[in-house]
């Protein structure tokens, strides 16, 4: 399990690694999260840093009840690869 938390004051879900946060960041409307940005700090690149992240940031929103449109190439490329959170989109 990943120590991801959602940071509603600055509209992103949050990831502590040893070279800084990995984030996600999201515009809400409603129930809707458009997930717009994922980051990861250069040095954890290639580490599966930003695959740990996603599965984190969807298992999160999964367990509210929300739903998502990925605007982020990051986790649209993530979700198809991995199409048991294709439930949790909208079009």
């Amino acid at each position: 399990m990943t120590d991801v938390r959602d940071n509603p004051a600055l509209h992103r879900f949050e990831m502590d690694t040893e070279a800084g946060p990995a984030i996600v960041s999201y515009r809400r409307d409603g129930k809707v999260l458009k997930l717009i940005h994922t980051e990861v700090p250069e040095a954890m690149a290639g580490k599966g840093v930003g695959s740990r992240l996603a599965q984190g940031v969807l298992n999160l929103i999964r367990a509210s009840g929300d739903t998502i449109v990925p605007l982020c190439d990051f986790m649209r490329g993530y979700i198809g690869r991995h199409p048991e959170y294709a439930d949790l989109v909208v079009t």
